[in-house]
């Protein structure tokens, strides 16, 4: 077994993972990356992609965002459609100014890649047999495979950015974690296609068939997604299949004007909503979906990542520099304030888009719902407030 030491031992090496390695680089603070995976398959993982201004100013603040700036796509509003009628929700004529931004997260990923392999701090990838030690003390450590051989890394903390199915949360004891979950009965089918995008701005569609959306990734590049069966199979889907249901799905003066093509990719996500609490145990800090799932309707996975970043980075930075105990908790206080205002909405946008039965009460119970927050300033704007983010 060789042994070496560090400040922080990061675990993941996706955006939440490369994004507080980077910050803290800005920080002067010694950190290592462990990721099970191999470096080409992080980059091939496919996401959301819209940024909201807090992440496109993390972004920028690490050094992070030459291309996003060139690339990225603004969008000033989005749009909500029922009984065939759409309904723009303007952002920020709601919200003073605020927008989101399309920018691919593989692009992200990408991104940050580049700028982790300028740092002088490692990145270990196909680590095996990852596990957490002794974080409930003065000095945690981690151990791993290494092309056959045992690696100990010595920490002073553990950031565990390591998804929702990593080694991170696992590792704490059941009776000092508590967790909130709800799954919903219904899963996403999308499909990424090279075609111009039918909307300029995201448009999310309750039909009598199901849930769509349509979303971009650029001007020459779509996404699209229809809601189907938590247990269906993508074989079962042919692009013909999905582009005719999508066309459905929506009102007639977008299907009318969408453009086909071959799928890139086709892929079924299922949809839950999920928070552990506390993030913080002991020398032990959780941040994205190794801390919380989001239902993908509102976007906010991502981003809500890049929050926990931010206020990760300022807790590590008290506590590295100052000795600051208090700010570990103080982290896990302030992410999670803003971890369930999201949730929140993302539960709300979820219920308000999607049909969960055939109960026609509850359809038209959403329909007067719609009806209200189209129509009521108060209503537009708690759309357009929350889907531009939480203030950090």
């Amino acid at each position: 077994m060789t042994t070496t030491s560090t400040q922080v031992a990061i675990i993941g090496a996706g955006p939440a993972g490369l994004a507080l390695a980077s910050k803290l680089d800005r920080l002067g603070i010694d950190n290592v990356v462990i990721e099970r995976r191999s470096q080409e398959y992080v980059l091939a993982r496919i996401r959301a992609g819209i940024l909201e201004q807090t992440t496109v100013d993390f972004l920028k603040d690490i050094g992070a965002a030459g291309r996003l700036e060139q690339e990225g796509i603004p969008h000033h509003g989005v749009r909500l459609a029922y009984n065939n009628r759409i309904i723009p929700v303007g952002l920020g004529a709601n919200t003073g100014g605020k927008v989101v931004t399309a920018y691919g997260q593989t692009e992200v990923t990408k991104d940050l890649c580049d700028l982790r392999a300028a740092s002088p701090n490692p990145t270990v990838y196909e680590a095996e047999n990852v596990s957490l030690h002794d974080f409930d003390s003065a000095r945690p450590y981690v151990l791993y495979d290494e092309q056959g051989v045992t690696k100990r890394l010595n920490c002073q903390l553990i950031a565990g950015c390591d998804g929702y199915h990593g080694v991170s949360r696992v590792s704490v004891p059941e009776s000092a974690i508590t967790t909130y979950e709800k799954v919903y009965p219904f899963g996403w089918l999308g499909m990424l296609a090279d075609v111009p995008p039918v909307s300029p701005e995201v448009l999310y569609a309750n039909a009598r068939r199901g849930f769509a959306l349509c979303s971009m990734r650029s001007w020459t590049r779509s996404r699209y997604y229809i809601q189907c069966d938590p247990d269906d199979k993508v074989e079962n889907w042919t692009d013909d299949m999905f582009w005719d249901e999508l066309k459905r799905r929506l009102p007639d003066e977008v299907s009318d004007n969408i453009q086909t093509g071959p799928s890139l990719e086709k892929s079924i996500a299922p949809l839950r909503s999920f928070i552990a609490e506390p993030l913080r145990f002991g020398r032990l800090l959780l941040a994205g979906d190794a801390a919380h799932v989001v239902p993908p309707t509102g976007a906010k996975g991502l981003n809500l990542a890049f929050s926990d970043v931010h206020y990760m980075s300022e807790a590590i930075a008290a506590f590295t520099g100052d000795g600051d105990e208090d700010a570990l908790s103080r982290y896990s206080e302030r992410a999670l304030a803003r971890v369930w205002k999201t949730q929140r909405f993302s539960w709300y946008l979820t219920n308000l888009t999607h049909r969960f039965s055939d109960d026609p009460f509850d359809q038209r119970v959403k329909e007067a719902e719609l009806a209200y927050v189209t129509t009521s300033q108060a209503g537009l704007q708690m759309i357009a407030e929350n889907y531009v983010g939480m203030p950090l």
